[in-house]
């Protein structure tokens, strides 16, 4: 009989060292490594089974270790436990559909313990890291803008500012007494943006501006209408590679993970049944069909 589960659950996971208890010392020794965390109706369950359930419920919900949550998540277990148990008194693993599950289940399991353990034999070169650094430059590189602009609510206004603007009005006098949004009252100034940070409309505008101009027609968006000063360009710098180091590691090591993966895939002795698979050859080009037309189709 269990006469107080959260000490239970207290004293278990100070064994895992993510106990959160005001007084260690209550705990007088952290639990054996192959210890139970509970025989129910004559059957154990390890602690480890207790803790991998624990912390997958934090990762799921997103919660703080408390005691409180400690409570719930050993409730939640012995649930798991007591269904469990009446689904293997009810012979439920001869049920085609549990079965499968499980089986799936267990390929999951497998399949990323290997994939795991294999990832930690992938040794990763310093020129593999600024070839992938390379890759990321290219691909970070973007244009950068720096503008202002005056948001209104009527394009006939819109159209009268752009007036006074042509009549060498101040942008930045105008924005300040006429804008709706939240810049108005800094002349329009927007910080520096990249054509994803804006509205379509508003991006394709300010992209194809040259530095000192001013659109000569509103820009509509679901904001209103937009006069938009650009007032330089830059090209946006790359993170240091020291700085993304760790992360193009992992990168460069998922794509070898990957190759070993297909690798292991097309040397894999595999027998379809044709009763139930259907396989089409690959269409090969024939004297009458170019290559080249037999690869678009």
């Amino acid at each position: 009989m269990i006469k107080n589960p959260i000490a239970l659950v207290l004293a278990a996971l100070l064994g895992a060292g993510s106990c959160l208890a005001e007084d260690a010392k209550e705990a007088e020794a952290a639990p054996a490594a192959d210890a139970n965390i509970a025989t129910v109706n004559g059957t154990p369950y390890s602690l480890d089974l207790f803790r991998m359930f624990y912390m997958e419920r934090m990762q799921e919900t997103e919660h703080e270790n408390d005691q409180a949550f400690q409570q719930q998540a050993f409730n939640e277990f012995m649930s798991l436990v007591v269904a469990s148990q009446e689904g293997e008194r009810r012979k439920l693993t001869d049920d085609r559909g549990v079965a499968t599950a499980l089986e799936l289940q267990r390929l999951k399991v497998m399949s990323n313990a290997a994939l795991a353990s294999m990832a930690q034999e992938i040794e990763v070169s310093d020129d593999e890291i600024t070839k992938a650094y390379e890759q990321v430059k290219k691909q970070a590189a973007r244009t950068e803008y720096k503008a202002r602009h005056i948001l209104v609510k009527d394009e006939n206004e819109a159209k009268k500012l752009i007036k006074e603007l042509d009549k060498k009005a101040d942008f930045a006098e105008l924005a300040k007494k006429h804008s709706l949004g939240p810049t108005g009252k800094s002349g329009g100034e927007l910080e520096w943006f990249d054509k994803g940070q804006m509205v379509q409309p508003f991006a394709e505008a300010v992209a194809a501006m040259e530095p000192g101009t001013y659109t000569k027609e509103p820009v509509q968006t679901q904001f209103g209408w937009h006069i938009i000063n650009l007032q330089e360009t830059r090209t946006a710098e790359p993170p240091k590679l020291e700085d993304v180091k760790p992360q193009l590691t992992a990168m460069v090591q998922r794509q070898k993970l990957g190759e070993r993966l297909a690798e292991m895939r097309d040397k894999a002795m595999v027998e379809l049944n044709e009763e139930v698979v259907q396989v089409k050859p690959r269409e090969e080009a024939s004297p009458e069909k170019p290559q080249a037309e037999a690869e678009t189709k």
